[in-house]
């Protein structure tokens, strides 16, 4: 089966060959993914190297924090992405837009304030959890319209950390 993925914006062609091989633009790669003890966490072995990963559903796309750094992607299969291009539908670029904590932790900075307008990949807050430091940044370009945390308190999974318009 193959799919088109698109990892902040830019679209790689992914296609399934089994359980352990996938092909991404061409390449064929040896692939083991298992989730650790049922949570979001998972080991990935790519081509012999091994990452942790944290990977859950977001309203409309995953949101997979690997190596530290947050990534918004979107998985459709050739089909379902044909029937969106076709409809003309895309991604929003306007309307609100409300940052979520992938997981639990800490917030250590927050290096942008209210009424600021910013860039599409510049980091909006910096999160410690699972004793990383993961920036997350802003899917889009926009202003920060209202931050709901501070430097040092604590979130869980899914708390919206601040909205952007």
């Amino acid at each position: 089966m193959k799919y088109v993925t698109t990892i902040d914006g830019k679209e790689f062609e992914i296609e399934v060959v089994d359980d352990h091989h996938v092909r991404v633009a061409g390449r064929l790669l040896e692939v083991n993914f298992e989730s650790v003890s049922g949570q979001p966490v998972y080991s990935l072995i790519l081509d012999g190297k091994s990452y942790e990963s944290y990977v859950y559903p977001g309203d409309e796309d995953w949101q997979v924090l690997l190596r530290g750094r947050q990534f918004q992607v979107k998985v459709e299969d050739e089909r379902e992405k044909r029937l969106r291009v076709a409809a003309g539908g895309g991604a929003a670029e306007g309307g609100e837009f409300h940052l979520k904590a992938p997981m639990p932790g800490l917030v250590v900075a927050i290096p942008v304030n209210e009424g600021q307008e910013v860039k599409k990949g510049q980091v909006l807050v910096i999160l410690e959890s699972m004793k990383m430091q993961n920036e997350l940044k802003s899917p889009r370009d926009g202003t920060v319209s209202h931050i709901k945390v501070k430097a040092g308190e604590s979130v869980e999974q899914k708390q919206i950390l601040l909205n952007l318009h």
